[in-house]
Formats: structure tokens, sequence, C-alpha cells
């Protein structure tokens, strides 16, 4: 695929896989891993891809050189999935040098027990290769979302190359129906949301490039509306709320908790707030996360569980707190059969989160929902309404 004259696209798509990371589901849409070739005088390979895809990645790429030698591979990222192919590359091209940090060259030995020490060329923020007609300038981002991480900036075409940096989830040859942000947010909650001081870091150098292109190593090249691109990872890695509404998370055993969020859910709908719903025994969790980050509120809701709480709401809030959650109201919902305690347990577990404000309310369903537990829920929606 041509994205300039001289720069071409070489990657491949997955559509094997299951589990992206060991964890996230993608056996819909498959997974992409791409690479990219810039041709100037000099010939320059952007990363490698997958391991069981390394054969398929160098027939692309002799395809593309048609003919001419390769002079440098760069690696911007060392994951496995765009790492693989470089000891296949090093051997076939054994005159061209490989281009990386100083943290890349250290993992290089982990994985290939080498770092190419006669034909590595170590580079750091604004370094810059000349390839004759085209040169890169390197950009560090490290920390999005591996420490040895290197952007790098493309000046005649205006590209920049932004490893994991604006990727998403699915395979290039499948459009997806949602557009670019379902599941490029899906994809950033879940791998790069940590991170999002070395996001704004390095946005903050992006911000003096003239970038007309963004390549990332997975999902589409991105060419036209890249402030919304920008400003949407902006608001990401800032952990401001992307969209008003409130996302409802619960575990319900025998029913009595699932019929208490069911109201609540219709009684937010009635007053004009949009609402979305997540079994966390059951539904996908990574898109629970994503939707805790899009909206400006949530409810957590569980039973009360050997004194603590249902197993999957604590792992979701754990996984909430590990992915610094921050800057939003949360209202809780407990249940229990006897001595109810789940509200109690979930503050505590909230109270490490910045700027977490609680909802003066709360719903507490003791057996099964009744006209005192129906009232609690009115009084919550008409507190997460204002």
């Amino acid at each position: 695929m041509e994205i300039t004259k001289d720069i071409r696209y070489i990657g491949v798509n997955d559509h094997d896989i299951d589990l992206f990371e060991g964890q996230y589901d993608v056996s819909e849409n498959g997974m992409a891993y791409n690479s990219y070739v810039i041709l100037g005088d000099k010939i320059a390979v952007a990363d490698s891809v997958d391991a069981g895809f390394v054969d398929e990645w160098l027939g692309n790429l002799e395809t593309v050189l048609d003919g001419r030698t390769p002079d440098y591979l760069v690696v911007h990222h060392m994951e496995p999935d765009h790492s693989a192919g470089i000891a296949a590359f090093m051997e076939r091209y054994p005159q061209a040098q490989i281009v990386a940090s100083m943290g890349a060259f250290r993992m290089m030995v982990n994985y290939f027990g080498t770092d190419f020490p006669e034909r590595k060329m170590v580079v750091k923020d604004g370094d810059v290769l000349d390839l004759g007609g085209h040169s890169l300038t390197f950009v560090g981002a490290p920390n999005v979302h591996w420490p040895e991480v290197l952007f790098s900036y493309e000046s005649t075409d205006k590209v920049l190359f932004s490893a994991d940096g604006f990727g998403k989830f699915g395979a290039n040859d499948i459009e997806d129906p949602e557009g670019w942000a379902c599941e490029a947010r899906r994809y950033y909650f879940g791998i790069v949301g940590k991170f999002g001081k070395f996001v704004q870091a390095v946005l903050k150098k992006a911000a003096n490039l003239d970038i007309q292109i963004i390549c990332p190593l997975h999902g589409p090249v991105l060419s036209e509306n890249l402030g919304y691109y920008l400003d949407t990872y902006n608001t990401w890695s800032s952990y401001q709320p992307e969209d008003e509404g409130i996302t409802i998370a619960y575990a319900s055993v025998y029913g009595h908790l699932k019929a208490a969020v069911e109201e609540l859910a219709s009684a937010l709908e009635a007053r004009g707030q949009k609402v979305s719903v997540f079994d966390l025994a059951r539904d996908d969790m990574a898109e629970a996360v994503e939707d805790a980050f899009r909206y400006d509120r949530l409810v957590l809701a569980s039973i009360t569980y050997q004194g603590e709480i249902f197993p999957f709401v604590s792992t979701f809030i754990h996984t909430l707190a590990e992915h610094a959650y921050q800057n939003r109201t949360v209202a809780l919902v407990e249940a229990g059969s006897w001595a109810p305690t789940a509200a109690k347990v979930m503050t505590k577990e909230l109270e490490g989160m910045k700027d977490i404000t609680l909802a003066q309310n709360k719903v507490t369903v003791l057996g099964s929902l009744n006209d005192a537990s129906r009232a609690q829920i009115e009084v919550l929606a008409d507190e997460l309404s204002k």
C-alpha cells in the first residue's frame, strides 16, 4: 500500500488471534501489525511484525524493494508483536544497520541473545537519520507504553511514526462500522492508559511538528482530520471525561442486585441520561473499563460476599486503579442478606484514586427490592442527573 510516493506499508493482518496481550478479546476483528518502508537514497524499514507473520512480512518487503537493498531497520518499539522479525531481517540483509534506543538494544539481548554490536546505531530524542531526500527525526517517547519507545518524524512527507500511539484493535482489512474511536479507546485505556503523563509529554513535542500523516504500529494509517485524533489523545491522557454519561458496573448472584441496577438505569434514562450497563461476570471487562473512562460518572454495584465485595467487582476496581482512574463522580449500590458491607469496602478501595467524588446518596438492597430501596434509587438518580 502506498502511503506517500516514497513511504509504503508492508504490515500484516492477524485473523487467528483471539486474545491480544493474553487478555483483550479481538477474536471478531483480529489485529494488524504495521510496518513501513521509507524509500530515500537510502532505505529504512520501520519495525517488524509478530512471530507468526515474519515470512509474510519479509515477502511484502521484497515486493516493495523491487531489487533494492535496505540500509536500516528502525525499531521504534521492542514489544514482540513488533520486533519478532529482527533476527530474520538482520540475517537476510547482512549489510543493514539496526537503529534503536539504548533501551531497545538492551532488550534485544534478552530476546535474541545479541544487540548486533557491529551493526547497531543508537539514537535518542532529537537525533536525525538522513536517508537522502528523506530524514527521520527521533522523538523520545519513554513509557508510551514501554520505556524504550521512540517515535520518529519524516520531515519531507510530514509523517509521524507513532509506535503504539494512536493504535487500535482490529485488522486493517476489515472495516470497523463503529469507526476508529471505539476500539482505539479500548486499546488506549487497556494498554497505554496508565501512562497518561508520558503521553502528555510526547504530545507536547508533537505539537511542534507539522504532521500530515500518522503511522501507528496497530490500526489504520491516519491522514485526515488529524486534529481530532490529537485532541482525543489529549483528552484521554489527561484523564478528562470524553462524554457526559453514566457507566454502571455490577455483579449479582441471585438477581436482586441486577433488578436494582435495571431500575436505576431506567430511572436515569427517564431523566435524559446516557447509560451503559455491564455485568462484570459476563461482559467484556475491558469494555467496562473503556466506558468508565469515557463517561464522567460511574456506579459500582456489588453484593456483599464473604464480608467483602464480589470478586469481579474487586477486579474491576483494581483495574481502574491500576490504570490511574481519576476525575470522576462515583456512586455505590450494595446488597446483602443480613449485613450489607459492600459500599464500605468499595469506598475503601476507591480511597487511593485521585479526584474521585463520591455521591452523597447510595442504594442498599437488603434481601430484595422494596419501597425503601426503590426510594433510594430515585434519590440517587436525581443526584446523578443534576
